[in-house]
C-alpha cells in the first residue's frame, strides 16, 4: 500500500491502538470495572464483553463511553454514576500502566521514523486524559508537536470523537488544514471523526474493529499495521 506522505502537511495519530497497544490495557480496565458494577448492581444483566467495547466505548471520551454503554443496557445513567464509574476505570488503567509500562508497536515507530525524516509535523489526538503519560512511558513524547488529550479537549470546550473538532484543532496547531492532513485511527468513532472533518486521508488501523466496519465508518484505506504504510 502506497501513501505519498510528502504530499501532506500534517499527520494526526490516535494513540491507544494506533501508536501503542494501550487499547488492550483500556479494554481490560473497562471490562473489570463494568463487570464488577454489573455483578454488584445489575446481576440480571449479561456480562460486558469486547463487543460492547467496540460498539459503545472505543475511542470516545471516558464519561461518554460510560454513558453510552449504560444507555445501551437501558440502565439509568445519572451524572454522579457516570463520573464514579469513569473514575474507577481511570484508576484501573493507571494502575496497569504503572505496573506494566508500555511499548509502542514496532510498525508504528517505523512510520514515525519515516515521517521524522520527511520533517512532517505530527500530533497525537486522543480521547484519553492519560495520553501524555502513555507517550512518556513509551519514550515517544518528543516525536509530536502537540498532544490533544481528553483534558485539552475539555479545557478548550471541544466535543470528543466522533465529532471532528479535536482533529481539526490539532491540524490548526500544526499549521495545516483538514484537507492537507492525514488521520490514523483504530476506533470507529475516530474514523467517523476523520470522515466528518473531510480530512485528506483517513486511515483505519484494524486492531479488532474489523476492516469492513472501519471502511463503513469512512476509512479511505484500512491496514493491520502501520508498517504497511512505510515506503
Amino acid at each position: 500500500m502506497t501513501v505519498d506522505w510528502a504530499g501532506y502537511d500534517a499527520v494526526l495519530f490516535d494513540l491507544d491502538g494506533v501508536v501503542t497497544p494501550t487499547a488492550e490495557v483500556h479494554m481490560r480496565a473497562w471490562s473489570e470495572m463494568f463487570n464488577a458494577f454489573l455483578s454488584e448492581q445489575h446481576p440480571d444483566q449479561p456480562a460486558y464483553t469486547d463487543a460492547d467495547y467496540f460498539a459503545h466505548v472505543d475511542g470516545k471520551p471516558r464519561y461518554d463511553g460510560v454513558r453510552d454503554f449504560l444507555t445501551s443496557r437501558h440502565i439509568p445513567a445519572p451524572e454522579d454514576l457516570v463520573v464514579e464509574l469513569g473514575d474507577r476505570k481511570n484508576d484501573a488503567f493507571n494502575a496497569v500502566l504503572e505496573r506494566d509500562g508500555v511499548t509502542a508497536y514496532p510498525g508504528s515507530v517505523a512510520l514515525l521514523d519515516h515521517l521524522r525524516d520527511l520533517g512532517t509535523p505530527l500530533a497525537v489526538v486522543s480521547s484519553s486524559n492519560n495520553a501524555p503519560a502513555v507517550l512518556e512511558a513509551a519514550g515517544l513524547a518528543d516525536r509530536f508537536v502537540t498532544v490533544v488529550s481528553g483534558a485539552v479537549a475539555k479545557e478548550r470546550g471541544l466535543p470528543g470523537k466522533p465529532a471532528p473538532d479535536t482533529f481539526e484543532y490539532a491540524a490548526e496547531v500544526l499549521g495545516a488544514t483538514p484537507a492537507t492532513s492525514v488521520v490514523l485511527e483504530d476506533a470507529v468513532s475516530g474514523v467517523k471523526a476523520g470522515a466528518a472533518g473531510d480530512f485528506g486521508l483517513v486511515v483505519g488501523v484494524d486492531r479488532g474493529a474489523g476492516e469492513q466496519t472501519l471502511t463503513d465508518a469512512g476509512a479511505d484505506l484500512v491496514v493491520a499495521d502501520l508498517q504497511e504504510l512505510v515506503p
